[in-house]
């Protein structure tokens, strides 16, 4: 199952007992300001569950994908990472990680 924004906005409105056009522009704002943050090179820390930063990828040669004898340069780029938290793993993992795929 995936939550896309609107579901979360209900959700956060229900568990937080916010309307939806309040829980809707404190998660937008909450995004805007991750954005923001990484936009300018730097870090968002949440405690227990994650830490963004962006992280800096050189340029390099790749395969071109529509010429495979061919390469192409890949430039040197920016892009956002995530790593999430202690607590975080232990919410997705709660048997430590151990027993494999989750069945559906």
């Amino acid at each position: 199952m995936a939550l896309n924004k609107q579901q979360l906005i209900a959700e956060v409105a229900k568990r937080a007992g916010l309307k939806k056009a309040d829980a809707a522009a404190a998660i937008t704002h909450t995004f805007e300001s991750i954005k923001d943050e990484l936009a300018k090179h730097g870090t968002v820390r949440l405690i227990n569950f994650g830490t963004f930063g962006v992280i800096h990828k050189k340029e390099r040669t790749g395969i071109n994908p529509r010429d495979p004898k061919k390469s192409i340069k890949i430039p040197a780029r920016y892009a956002p990472k995530f790593s999430p938290g202690k607590a975080l793993k232990a919410a997705v993992n709660p048997s430590g990680g151990k027993g494999g795929k989750k069945k559906k």
